[in-house]
């Protein structure tokens, strides 16, 4: 991977993404002038801020994303802000280039990425921060099937994705669902084309569910070739709107409007997704083993029993550098940073009506704010 130092070569970087940023320009001078305070989307009392601040990365957080990119902007108006959701891999590849100075990726920083962002950070190191917690989907588009939810056993769910249950009507199947009436469709198993975090949190809960119905490592590429596939979420989206029978695997809050989704076989029940579930699952998990007081990375229960937990969660980590630049930087990623991480913005991310994600707990809140108070300039 070849990592380039900010400055020239991130302007040009900023200039080549800013067609496809799903950008939110100033829309108002500030009203602080000469040094002057204003208040922050966090309510408080800091200097006007100014200047660009590109992101970009996972498709997944899109929604969310806009959502805290419209309330910081209301706060900040003189900071045109960004968001390009183009994937967790090659927003993780942008910010290490020097494109971006913040982002969002569903998977965590490998070895080799974590040594390139000592170069890009200007001596620093990479912040990663589980500010977007949600349940990762299992959708299905079957009409006439009148079930809100399909119970699903974790080695069923294995399979159907294997290409071994390739029928609605399969005993696997009909057994976990006694009261549905279930058609011989046949199943079309939709996943991401591209490297995805989202591919690999779902890979991940099946290698550690499903035993050796699922024989393949976790990996942010689809282990299986000849596979029905979409690029980004909009992609699977399409796939799956496209025919009868297709299943696939997205962030929960880009389910389309009339799909069933996959209760989860945990322990004795079956649980459907919701943002109280993906909280119960992530409450019962530890910290990676290689975990920072500025990486907060969390060692996701998949294979957790918990009764009310939903496994199959997606925790989705806002990245930046622990050092930049410029103050203007530093000061525009925090505010940012500080925003998302917020009461205000977590809840702004939980409205159905924005992404349905699940708020984090108050204690994570205190370890986020103290990671983004490192934050300086080189």
């Amino acid at each position: 991977m070849t990592v380039k130092l900010a400055g020239s070569r991130r302007l040009a970087g900023v200039a080549a993404i800013s067609a496809l940023a799903l950008t939110l320009a100033a829309c108002g001078s500030s009203n602080a002038e000469n040094g002057a305070s204003e208040e922050t989307a966090g309510g408080e009392e800091s200097a006007a801020l100014s200047g660009t601040l590109p992101g970009a990365g996972a498709s997944s957080q899109e929604n969310a994303m806009n959502g805290w990119l419209a309330g910081f902007s209301e706060a900040n108006p003189d900071v045109q802000v960004s968001y390009d959701p183009t994937g967790s891999g090659t927003g993780r590849e942008m910010f290490l280039n020097g494109a971006v100075m913040f982002g969002g990726t569903d998977s965590m920083f490998d070895e080799e990425e974590l040594a390139a962002g000592a170069d890009r950070c200007y001596g620093g190191e990479v912040v990663e921060l589980p500010l977007y917690i949600s349940p990762i989907a299992v959708a299905y588009n079957l009409p006439g099937v009148e079930a809100e939810n399909l119970n699903l056993a974790p080695e069923t769910l294995a399979q159907i994705f294997a290409g071994e249950i390739t029928t609605w009507n399969d005993p696997a199947i009909a057994e976990t669902n006694p009261d549905v009436e279930l058609p011989d469709t046949a199943i079309v198993p939709v996943n991401r084309s591209d490297d995805s975090g989202t591919t690999e949190n779902f890979t991940e809960y099946l290698a550690a569910a499903a035993g050796d119905a699922w024989p393949h490592e976790a990996s942010e590429t689809w282990p299986i070739t000849g596979t029905q596939s979409g690029a980004q979420t909009s992609g699977v989206v399409s796939t799956l709107e496209s025919a009868e029978g297709t299943i696939g695997y997205l962030d929960a809050s880009q389910v389309p409007e009339g799909f069933g989704t996959v209760a989860i076989g945990v322990g004795e029940e079956f649980v459907p997704f919701s943002p109280e579930a993906a909280a119960a699952v992530v409450d019962a998990s530890p910290a990676t083993e290689d975990a920072t007081d500025l990486r907060l990375t969390i060692d996701l229960a998949r294979d957790t029993a918990e009764s009310g937990a939903y496994p199959i969660v997606l925790v989705s980590y806002s990245f930046a550098c622990s050092v930049y630049e410029t103050e203007s930087d530093a000061e525009n990623v925090k505010a940012l940073l500080t925003y998302i991480a917020s009461e205000e913005g977590q809840q702004r991310a939980a409205d159905p009506s924005v992404a349905g994600s699940a708020p984090i707990s108050e204690d994570l809140r205190a370890k986020v704010t103290a990671a983004i108070d490192q934050i300086s300039v080189a």
